[in-house]
């Protein structure tokens, strides 16, 4: 165990990203996990918090292995596993599908979220972009992407724990990488938190009202 639970985490964090605060960055968070720790560093760099929505592309007969995953976005940003999807036969109309539904469900927490609030404007601005912890690093790279998109000043990733190879990966995809522990023996993001409970809609919800005020 690493950290108490995702407060902890994300004071840490802010603690290894205030000389960012002169440039006036944008906090993006990855809900739901991420938010709370967005929230923290969001507070302590005086700096808007938003979202950045990504869901993973789930195998239609095992939702938890990842064939890849989507971003939100005028032209949404996605990444899928081309060998797995060869292997398992999933056809391109498959997919289609797959990627439509978890759109539809982006475009629901998003409404649901932030009420239809404009994203934060990033041009110009640093964007630091915020998980609870990262295993794969399917859904970041998307989310990266996705935001780079939005021309910031710079791109940043922080994040409290990740497996090495992961962070090594994702390392081509942002300007800067702050990430607090890469231990070895990494089996889940979740065993390296004493509390790491589900977040409800309500609870982020809550947060983002608070950052707002």
């Amino acid at each position: 165990m690493l950290f108490e639970d995702r407060t902890e985490a994300g004071r840490l964090l802010a603690g290894r990203l205030l000389d960012l605060k002169p440039d006036r960055p944008v906090v993006l968070a990855l809900p739901r996990g991420g938010v709370p720790v967005g929230y923290e560093i969001a507070r302590a760099l005086d700096a808007p918090l938003d979202l950045v929505l990504v869901r993973k592309i789930g195998v239609p007969f095992q939702p938890e292995l990842a064939l890849g995953a989507v971003a939100e976005g005028e032209r949404p940003e996605q990444v899928v596993d081309a060998g797995l999807q060869a292997l398992l036969h999933i056809d391109a109309a498959e997919l289609a599908g797959l990627r439509a539904r978890e759109l539809a469900e982006m475009e629901r927490r998003r409404c649901a979220y932030l009420a239809g609030r404009v994203q934060a404007d990033l041009l110009g601005r640093p964007a630091i972009v915020v998980d609870d912890g990262i295993a794969t690093g399917a859904t970041m790279r998307v989310a990266l992407r996705a935001v780079r998109r939005r021309r910031p000043a710079r791109l940043v990733l922080a994040v409290p724990v990740a497996p090495a190879a992961t962070i090594a990966e994702l390392r081509e995809e942002a300007d800067l990488v702050v990430c607090l522990a890469t231990p070895g023996d990494f089996r889940s993001v979740g065993q390296f938190y004493r509390h790491f409970p589900q977040l409800r809609d309500e609870e982020v919800i809550a947060i983002l009202d608070e950052a707002r005020r």
